[in-house]
């Protein structure tokens, strides 16, 4: 876990420069806030406010980032104004918060800025409880958010827009033949709300200051997740990094006893790891998550190890929400995710080695690049749907069985692609009578694969024999290799003993 987190590829150094650049932009809004006069409270408001806005903001280009980012206190600030004054009417105040977690998850139907207005607003309602804001405290707060934005939007899109040279990324929605979006942002509206409710009635009765960690580890188990087994997953490993996180805060933070210098360093480096490992581990970010937060109530003054341990409970009562409301509240099963994930990859195969032989072809506008980077986006979805059954504690060996060998040949097949996309590229490469035959034969066996199951061991029975190619025909090997690894899906796709791979 240690080596996927921070030894996992980095191609272009997009994950270094990402958490760089946020720690850059959360220190230049702090010290501003600090420049500015304001309390520790509010220093920490705006830090908090820079972060959510270089973490969640996601759109495909710059323009809409930016978009984005003005619209952020747009809709925070409303809401915190909304916290400060429930302050001291409790009924009424987790009434609110509720409705801010179903519309928050709601909005996601709205694309990367509805994820991000949604995480903003639900983080300023949370963040409103963990400092305890009451309405005298607003108009601070305000410049404190309305500051640090400007900071961090100054440092990203200024300073260090590193995206504006990157080839423009392609937009990768919900397959049309799968779970519409719509109907699964409703779903899990429903879901995260019920969740989040049994969270806060549980987490009132095990404290009645820190219960608001049991309803943000119930909204975070949501984030980025579809199917009922995606969430059961996110779960574990929630608990998993809050726990590891809470050992090292022992260690760590408790000693410091919120010595600021110290405190500074080590907020840094674990805003860092947020960032950094975000995209590749979900457990060591929120072991980041955790030890930032505990270097946080340390600094407020506030921390002790027995609310250390009282995060550990309050984290498992979340999780356990979000796993009852993912079971019993109209759940979206693995298996709905996964096949329609897979048919949509197996498609862009297609759709790549279409524009490559186009590209081979000579025409000007066939571009097998973004066809490639469309189908990374798919292969990682495709990932994040099968990870509960590749998860080391599943229990159905025959489906980890089948789902390690889906990902291993689709990521023989964009190897291959990539390969093919490379060759392409090249300006002196020239279009062979065999490449349209080859192209044909991959067609023809996604269409088997993508078609309705009619014994998928008759396609590699009756697949001609691969010619053996040297490295003089590199178009005709990549072809001829993405063909065999396409077959040899039929088997764990299409095999007349099929069992289901998701639950």
């Amino acid at each position: 876990m240690l080596k996927r987190a921070f030894v996992a590829p980095d191609p272009g150094r997009v994950r270094l420069r990402f958490a760089s650049r946020a720690v850059l932009g959360i220190w230049l809004a702090v010290v501003l806030c600090g420049l500015a006069g304001h309390s520790l409270v509010a220093a920490v408001t705006g830090g908090l406010a820079a972060l959510l806005a270089l973490f969640t903001v996601t759109d495909p280009t710059v323009r809409g980032q930016a978009v984005t980012t003005a619209l952020l206190p747009v809709v925070g600030l409303p809401v915190l104004a909304l916290a400060a004054v429930l302050h001291d009417l409790p009924v009424a105040r987790d009434l609110v918060f509720l409705a801010v977690v179903g519309a928050g998850v709601y909005a996601r139907r709205w694309g990367p800025r509805g994820h991000s207005l949604g995480v903003f607003a639900f983080m300023t309602f949370f963040a409103a409880q963990f400092l305890q804001t009451v309405p005298g405290q607003l108009p601070e707060l305000y410049q404190a958010v309305l500051l640090s934005l400007v900071a961090s939007s100054v440092v990203r899109f200024g300073l260090w827009c590193y995206e504006r040279r990157l080839p423009a990324p392609v937009a990768v929605a919900a397959p049309a033949g799968g779970p519409g979006l719509a109907r699964i942002t409703t779903r899990q509206a429903v879901q995260a709300t019920v969740g989040a409710g049994f969270a806060l009635a549980v987490g009132q009765a095990l404290s009645d200051e820190r219960w608001y960690w049991a309803v943000g580890a119930t909204w975070w188990v949501f984030v980025n997740t579809t199917s009922r087994g995606e969430t059961l997953v996110r779960g574990f490993r929630r608990f998993l990094g809050t726990v590891l996180g809470i050992v090292l805060g022992l260690v760590v933070a408790v000693p410091l006893h919120g010595e600021p210098v110290a405190t500074v360093v080590i907020v840094a480096l674990s805003v860092f790891g947020i960032f950094y490992t975000a995209a590749v581990s979900y457990t060591w970010m929120m072991l980041a998550v955790t030890v930032m937060a505990s270097m946080l109530y340390g600094l407020l003054g506030v921390l002790d190890p027995a609310m250390l341990a009282l995060r550990v409970g309050e984290t498992a009562v979340g999780a356990l929400g979000a796993v009852l409301a993912v079971l019993l509240v109209l759940p979206v099963t693995t298996h709905s995710v996964t096949d329609a994930w897979v048919e949509r990859a197996l498609r862009c195969v297609h759709a790549c080695t279409a524009e490559a032989a186009a590209r081979l072809a000579g025409s000007p506008t066939a571009d097998p690049a973004l066809r490639v980077a469309e189908l990374e986006q798919i292969l990682a979805r495709v990932r994040l749907s099968l990870a509960p059954l590749v998860h080391p504690l599943s229990p159905m060996r025959a489906r980890k069985s089948r789902a390690r060998q889906v990902l291993a040949l689709l990521d023989a097949c964009a190897r291959e692609v990539r390969g093919l996309a490379s060759v392409a590229a090249d300006p002196e490469a020239s279009h062979d009578a065999r490449l349209a035959t080859a192209c044909w034969r991959v067609e023809a066996a996604v269409e088997a694969l993508t078609a309705a199951p009619t014994g998928g061991q008759r396609l590699q029975d009756d697949a001609a024999p691969t010619p053996q190619l040297g490295e003089a025909e590199p178009v005709l090997a990549h072809l001829h290799a993405l063909e065999q690894a396409l077959l040899e899906l039929a088997v764990p796709l299409r095999g007349s003993h099929r069992v289901p791979i998701g639950a």
